[in-house]
């Protein structure tokens, strides 16, 4: 558990000099933890460490522990960084704060809805499938900014933001330019972009968050 928080503290540097480096104000980046899979006794150390900003994959596994986790600590904000079913989006706009992948008409529909009818308005950003890839999530960079300006005249979302999930395979700088640019297409600030393997150069293209598991959890 103590090797969590000596990662935190180094995954905390590394944002800091990365800031330095790209000639950003400190504390510019925000650090979203991502504690998918881990248990509530794994992530109560890292958040007693200062850590206030947390990302979960699932909605059904997240309200397997962060209602009581949130009652505990009440200031911290929860992000969904995985797929949203329609479904699911009664629960999700209960429970999280900032979700991050609107990423279909239907989505925002429902979301719509629901944030009308719970009086409750979690973030929202649209996540974009920089890669084309046919098996991930994410509208198409080329539809992006018609989505964006949807979201807002049909079903009266606030977008706050981008994020993507480049190729794993490909160098990410590229897919970090080109969500910076739609977003700025978009009249968007926000840029959610960069994991464990890359939030480093994701700082330097810009990202105002981003997220990290297995370099500060460890591997699951």
């Amino acid at each position: 558990m103590s090797g969590a928080v000596e990662r935190l503290g180094e995954v905390r540097g590394r944002i800091a000099a990365a800031e330095r480096e790209a000639g950003r104000a400190a504390g510019s980046a925000t650090l979203v933890a991502v504690s998918k899979t881990f248990d509530a006794g794994h992530i109560r150390p890292v958040i007693a460490a200062g850590q206030r900003v947390v990302g979960e994959n699932r909605v059904q596994e997240a309200q397997s522990k962060w209602p009581d986790l949130k009652a505990e600590f009440p200031d911290i904000e929860l992000h969904l960084i995985g797929p949203l079913q329609s479904n699911k989006a009664k629960e999700a706009v209960a429970l999280f704060d900032v979700i991050e992948t609107v990423d279909r008409e239907k989505i925002a529909a429902e979301l719509a809805k629901e944030i009308a009818k719970q009086g409750k308005a979690p973030k929202l950003y649209v996540q974009v499938n920089t890669g084309s890839e046919p098996q991930k999530a994410g509208i198409e960079p080329t539809e992006a900014v018609a989505f964006v300006k949807r979201c807002r005249d049909v079903h009266g979302l606030a977008i706050e933001g981008l994020m993507c999930i480049p190729p794993a395979d490909e160098n990410p700088g590229p897919h970090f330019a080109l969500l910076a640019k739609l977003a700025k297409e978009a009249g968007l600030e926000k840029l959610s972009m960069g994991m464990s393997g890359d939030y480093e150069t994701a700082i330097a293209f810009g990202a105002t968050s981003v997220r990290v598991g297995s370099a500060i959890f460890g591997t699951r």
